[in-house]
């Protein structure tokens, strides 16, 4: 188990093609595409800075702790642990009285550029967009200036608050799924 403060900012509306094509002109190389499904369970109903997270990536399924304290690249801290499976982990998590409030898939795209993590992100209902961490502030800023993307039209909001750029509640959304799933 971990818990460590996620530096991570966004670069919304993107083109998935052309930003592949900008990471691996950089230098970057590409690690994998998958679907992920995650359940979002509240802590203290009312609290939104606050919730747990059952994911699976499709190569590991992770329990977390996600703390909002601001919008800033260092705004979020994670206490996250691996568990051994996702339908039994939301079993437990509802014997123990929590009742995940929405479920919810993303398609990524994962590359390293150096080592710095960057996440081609496709989400139901809005545009694609990038996710940008490192291992500190610094990072996340030079990554951003390999791939010549401009500081500040960068965002460090949740994906709630980003799909409240585009005049969609999340909250209100208990299955964001795929058409396809």
């Amino acid at each position: 188990m971990t818990t460590q403060t996620e530096y991570e900012t966004k670069a919304l509306d993107i083109d998935p093609a052309e930003m592949a094509q900008r990471i691996a002109a950089a230098g970057g190389t590409h690690v994998t595409d998958r679907v992920m499904r995650r359940y979002v369970y509240d802590i203290a109903p009312g609290d939104a800075s606050r919730w747990v997270r059952l994911r699976d990536t499709g190569s590991e399924v992770t329990l977390c702790v996600k703390e909002i304290t601001s919008d800033a690249v260092d705004g979020t801290r994670e206490t996250e642990t691996t568990v051994g499976d996702f339908d039994t982990a939301d079993v437990l998590l509802g014997s123990l009285g929590f009742t995940a409030k929405a479920y919810q898939e993303n398609r990524r795209s994962s590359w390293l550029l150096d080592e710095v993590r960057l996440e081609i992100d496709s989400w139901p209902l809005i545009p694609p967009y990038l996710e940008i961490e490192g291992a500190d502030a610094e990072q996340v800023w030079a990554a951003a200036e390999r791939l010549g993307l401009d500081r500040t039209a960068l965002t460090s909001e949740n994906t709630t608050a980003v799909y409240a750029r585009y005049g969609i509640d999340l909250t209100t959304i208990p299955y964001l799924r795929f058409p396809s799933h």
